[in-house]
């Protein structure tokens, strides 16, 4: 019997040895956009933001629409000197040294990263390199701003703008600007690399799928031959449109519904897209007396009440303003899959 239990503890020792010999990285994958370190100016420690796709995710699609791209490089026009800074910090984080908190690539190129990425596990055709003159349309923008600060509580500014051209014509398709602004409790044992780097991709993942989905939906609605989608377009919260295309408006004698592009092979207008719970978001509906109040979900201004929004499962901050009223502030838990319905009472 002690033989029997030497040979359990041996094994249990080669296994933990074996386990310490590789360290994996959870955050360096294309799904949360960037991983890896970041330091107070040390060069070695930088933020790695190379990645490695998944074999899930390397094969991209089965199906890829006809709707070509090429995505250029993303002008960085934050206010700082060094285009690899992504904020300070004032607490202790695990790891790092200093008070700056650097990638070991340019921001430009990261949000340039994630916009591709994003375009491609959507369907899209990213051309690059000799094929990219092939493209129908260009992808440019601007980064307004892509700051993480470390403090008692963990803050997140990231605001970018994306234009679409056609490559033939110059003409603009579509132009935006996407803004997600967060803050957090990092808890009592504080941040560590790991944990900041996965509040960066979280912020980063948001705004370049939001990016995205509002140009598909715009596109699928001006140029539906290049989808194996019904033409529409749908509402993505918070973006702010700039320019989109002209959609086609029914005629008299069509429903007075509100519609946006006619399906293929009809005359009938195709619906507009209405708000709904899913499998992966819930809906919120949000209520005001009296109406017309601005509504801000987390800091970010999402339209006029009332107002059904498809949100990220969670905890989350609403503050609803009108003028000559007090501002109402509370925190909704959203439920994917879920309707959840607040009314909101505003006093002088």
């Amino acid at each position: 019997m002690s033989q029997l239990l030497q040979r359990v503890a041996l094994v249990a020792l080669l296994s933990a040895v074996a386990g310490c010999s590789t360290v994996k990285d959870t955050t360096n994958s294309v799904t949360n956009t960037v991983g890896g370190w970041f330091g107070g100016g040390n060069e070695n420690s930088a933020l790695n933001t190379t990645g490695k796709a998944t074999a899930k995710e390397s094969s991209g699609p089965l199906l890829k629409y006809a709707a070509t791209l090429r995505v250029n490089k993303y002008t960085d026009q934050r206010k700082v000197n060094n285009p690899r800074l992504l904020g300070i910090t004032t607490q202790r984080v695990g790891g790092v040294n200093g008070e700056q908190l650097l990638l070991d690539q340019e921001i430009a190129s990261v949000v340039t990263a994630a916009v591709k990425k994003r375009f491609d596990s959507e369907g899209y055709q990213v051309l690059e390199g000799s094929s990219a003159d092939a493209a129908l349309f260009e992808v440019s923008g601007v980064i307004k701003d892509l700051t993480l600060n470390v403090k008692e509580r963990d803050e997140i500014n990231i605001a970018i703008e994306t234009t679409l051209k056609e490559v033939d014509t110059g003409k603009v398709v579509w132009s935006g600007l996407v803004m997600e602004k967060h803050n957090r409790f990092a808890g009592v044992s504080g941040n560590n690399k790991d944990d900041v780097v996965a509040y960066m991709n979280k912020g980063l993942r948001i705004v370049s799928t939001k990016t995205v989905e509002a140009i598909s939906a715009s596109l699928m609605a001006a140029r539906s031959e290049l989808f194996n989608l019904t033409p529409g377009t749908k509402a993505i919260p918070g973006v702010m449109v700039y320019v989109a295309p002209t959609i086609a408006k029914p005629s008299p004698a069509a429903p007075a519904a509100a519609t946006y592009g006619v399906q293929p092979g009809s005359a009938m207008p195709a619906p507009a897209y209405t708000p709904h719970a899913s499998a992966t978001a819930g809906l919120l509906q949000v209520n005001t007396n009296p109406q017309r109040a601005k509504v801000y979900l987390d800091g970010v201004y999402y339209g006029m009440s009332p107002l059904r929004l498809e949100m990220e499962p969670g905890v989350h901050a609403i503050s609803v303003k009108l003028e000559g009223y007090k501002m109402v502030t509370e925190k909704v838990s959203v439920r994917k899959g879920d309707n959840t319905e607040m009314e909101l009472n505003l006093e002088r």
